[in-house]
């Protein structure tokens, strides 16, 4: 099992979704590759939903240029 943290890098506003740079969930795994590409990034975007309420996904966000991720 793999343990992520996925973490904002910049502010945005997209679809009435507003995205604050540092804004962090953390993500366990099966796999030892990237949640944010693996799977659609469905991980992350659950977590995201869980933690802050928004869909990162809606919001444009759901990529490496947008968030950083971290192994643990």
């Amino acid at each position: 099992m793999s343990h992520f943290i996925i973490r904002t890098k910049h502010t945005k506003n997209v679809n009435g979704i507003r995205i604050e740079p540092g804004m962090q969930v953390e993500v366990i795994t099966q796999s030892m590759s990237n949640p944010v590409t693996t799977n659609g990034g469905q991980p992350v975007i659950d977590a995201f939903h869980r933690i802050y309420g928004i869909d990162i996904k809606k919001a444009g966000c759901l990529n490496t240029t947008e968030l950083e991720v971290i192994k643990i």
